[in-house]
């Protein structure tokens, strides 16, 4: 048998320990694109992540990028050199706002994809029309996709460069804005395009939600967009970027900035989701040696049972064998028990015979496997699949 049918007949197995003591040979195993199994309790818990205390508040994850403090404007820097800058940001009252000819600002740290909150104002006094109204940008790696910010509260533009549009690629589903002057909210999902090799492997997307309302929904980047041109969708982004904010000429301010990088996807080393073959065979062979060293601590049928269980994730023919050693060590102490301890064995003896009902409907064990027959025949004459 090659390594690959290996894999995709083995898989058929077990799935459940922990010491959230979840029930094993539970849902259904692994398979060639999915390393862990149904409801698999091997898998690890969620990180903890605390909310902040009122909507908008960053969360305990979160990388604050400007909270008004003096502090947070050291995260930012100017990207037009002192001798061309004819001014700076101001930071003040809590607020940093865009000023005409300083440019745009950047973060000092980069990041990919990530969720971004971020809070912004145009001018009260609504003056100008179309673009040239409280106009801004907030940009991803290093400027390569923009999210539009401009005042079109009762000020129409161009659709696909509105409040919310991804610039130059898709307007927004809906003008979701407060009044001029009034703080507006974004809440950004972003997911960087991922090209390789001229192949197009994740055209990228972004969700943006305005004042709670879903504008974008998951739309595709389709090379990132720009100011009246396309951009070609096999076009490469990097990795990592700094966000930056734009100078339009608007005096627009922002508060409230933070960010959180967020999981990887499959593409990005992720073992979360259907994966390729060769990336779930691995994680698969990583998740049953940590099964087999887990089951080191163990003794007796417990530690057969582990054994068994690393099975479900990568064929090991030594610890098969100690497995079914285990099992038979197990029904022979059964065999010499006294009558007042036989219940004793009534819960483990239940347990394998779920297991080993389990390994025949996947086919890991033949119908004709002795303990098979031997544990269902222990529980039919002791009445305990009854009770």
């Amino acid at each position: 048998m090659n390594n690959l049918k290996q894999y995709l007949i083995v898989p058929a197995l077990i799935v459940g320990f922990s010491s959230l003591q979840a029930e094993r040979f539970f849902g259904d195993p692994p398979d060639a694109h999915n390393p862990w199994a149904v409801h698999d309790a091997n898998r690890p818990q969620p990180p903890i992540v605390e909310p902040g205390a009122n909507y908008g508040d960053p969360p305990s994850d979160a990388v604050v990028l400007f909270d008004g403090t003096a502090a947070s404007i050291g995260n930012w820097h100017h990207l037009r050199p002192d001798d061309k800058r004819k001014q700076d940001w101001l930071f003040k009252d809590g607020v940093m706002q865009s000023v005409r000819g300083a440019g745009t600002i950047a973060t000092e740290q980069e990041f990919g994809d990530c969720q971004l909150h971020i809070e912004w104002a145009a001018p009260v006094e609504a003056n100008g029309s179309g673009q040239g109204r409280g106009n801004s940008g907030v940009f991803f790696l290093d400027g390569m996709v923009e999210v539009q910010v401009l005042d079109n509260y009762r000020n129409p533009t161009y659709p696909d460069g509105s409040a919310g549009s991804v610039y130059g690629v898709m307007p927004p589903a809906a003008n979701a804005l407060r009044p001029s002057g009034e703080w507006q909210s974004y809440d950004i999902i972003f997911r960087r395009p991922i090209v390789r090799d001229g192949q197009v492997l994740d055209s990228g997307r972004l969700t943006v939600l305005l004042n709670g309302v879903v504008i974008q929904d998951s739309t595709p980047l389709e090379g990132g967009g720009g100011y009246k041109q396309r951009q070609p969708l096999d076009r490469v982004f990097p990795e990592k970027g700094g966000l930056r904010l734009q100078d339009h000429g608007d005096p627009v301010r922002f508060r409230n900035i933070w960010v959180r990088p967020l999981r990887p996807r499959s593409l990005d080393g992720g073992t979360d989701g259907r994966l390729s073959i060769a990336a779930s065979m691995a994680k698969r062979t990583e998740i049953a040696k940590s099964i087999r060293s887990d089951a080191q601590s163990l003794t007796g049928v417990d530690k057969a049972l582990r054994l068994f269980e690393s099975l479900v994730y990568h064929e090991n023919a030594q610890a098969r064998a100690e497995a079914e050693q285990l099992l038979r060590a197990y029904l022979d102490k059964f065999a010499a028990a006294s009558v007042d301890q036989v219940d004793a064995y009534r819960n483990k003896m239940l347990e394998l015979d779920r297991m080993l009902q389990y390994l025949k409907k996947h086919y890991f064990i033949g119908d004709k496997h002795e303990a098979l027959a031997a544990i269902d025949r222990i529980c039919k004459e002791q009445d305990w699949k009854k009770r």
